[in-house]
């Protein structure tokens, strides 16, 4: 078996995944660091759970490459698999087994000690050992699978929209505990539409649409280079204040504009606050759910998967287009 990486847990190289005639991973890149909580963004059909599927090796790609944790994930998939955890949406568990007898049934699987660290886990979720896993709300069964997807202590684990369905305090305290994971060095990859749940876990987000990556950036940086501004023109033939590359999404409603950007210098705000046709611009910083809508909901994808703002007007912008 190969080396595991010291740098990536998770290599995406071109990846392309399909379904006979209908593309659902379209040559896709990134890299997920070790040690991080890395999040994948996307609406329902962006191709979420089948590049998942594609990094267990449960379906075989069309092209491309992918390396987990250093390995093939279909080559070395048997091997591979007793160093990640899974949990799925939803969790394939025999109803009528107590939650006690479900632990002991996996740890035939598993190393020495999987069984007392099940038991561990499921002493600090409050669940009753002797409960049958049918007479359990779907919170609990949720915090059944994650122990059995963390008992054998992986160094990765992978959630496919693991708080759907759960009402908000099991889904804070869900993935609450994947920020301490991350911190013991286990890398956690989480896919998912909760945004704003995210917002308050993810070191590393990506963005899909329709089988394409959009954009993929540490959450830090990603926060600290987009700017939203709002900016008031004098009538509402204006064309938008700013263009270029680095313009995520452009919306105007009546007189106002609301632009969504990347790596806008002051001196060019200020340019556009100077403007004769600029009544006022005010700078804010934006959600990731505000992030997310601009790349995902108001932009156009190139060949190249980037985003490109919205056409508004065949007029020249007020201000100078941004370089990159």
């Amino acid at each position: 078996m190969n080396a595991p990486s010291p740098a990536s847990a998770i290599r995406f190289q071109s990846v392309i995944k399909r379904y006979r005639k209908t593309t659902a991973v379209d040559q896709v890149s990134f890299d997920v660091p070790s040690g991080v909580v890395f999040a994948l963004l996307g609406d329902n059909g962006a191709g979420k759970t089948t590049s998942i599927k594609a990094m267990l090796g449960t379906v075989r790609i069309d092209g491309g490459s992918i390396r987990v944790l250093g390995c093939d994930p279909v080559a070395d998939s048997v091997a591979l698999r007793h160093r990640i955890g899974i949990v799925p949406e939803q969790p394939s568990l025999y109803d009528w087994m107590t939650v006690d007898e479900t632990g002991w049934f996996a740890a035939g699987f598993h190393a020495e000690g999987f069984l007392a660290r099940y038991r561990e886990s499921i002493r600090r979720f409050g669940i009753a050992p002797g409960k049958r896993i049918r007479e359990l709300s779907k919170g609990m069964k949720a915090k059944v699978a994650l122990s059995l997807a963390t008992a054998h202590e992986p160094e990765l684990l992978i959630l496919d929209e693991p708080t759907s369905g759960l009402d908000p305090m099991v889904r804070r305290e869900f993935l609450e505990s994947m920020i301490e994971r991350a911190a013991t060095g286990q890398t956690v990859f989480l896919s998912s539409h909760q945004i704003n749940e995210v917002e308050r876990v993810a070191d590393h987000v990506a963005l899909m649409k329709q089988g394409r990556l959009v954009h993929c950036e540490s959450l830090e940086s990603l926060k600290r280079n987009t700017r939203e501004l709002l900016v008031n023109v004098t009538d509402t033939g204006v064309p938008s204040p700013l263009g270029g590359d680095n313009v995520i999404s452009a919306n105007r409603t009546g007189r106002q504009w609301r632009l969504l950007v990347r790596d806008v210098t002051d001196s060019q705000i200020a340019e556009i606050e100077n403007s004769e046709f600029v009544d006022r611009c005010s700078v804010n910083e934006p959600s990731l759910e505000e992030i997310f809508v601009g790349y995902i909901g108001e932009s156009m994808s190139t060949d190249d998967g980037m985003p490109q703002p919205r056409p508004q007007s065949d007029d020249q912008p007020l201000a100078p287009e941004v370089s990159s």
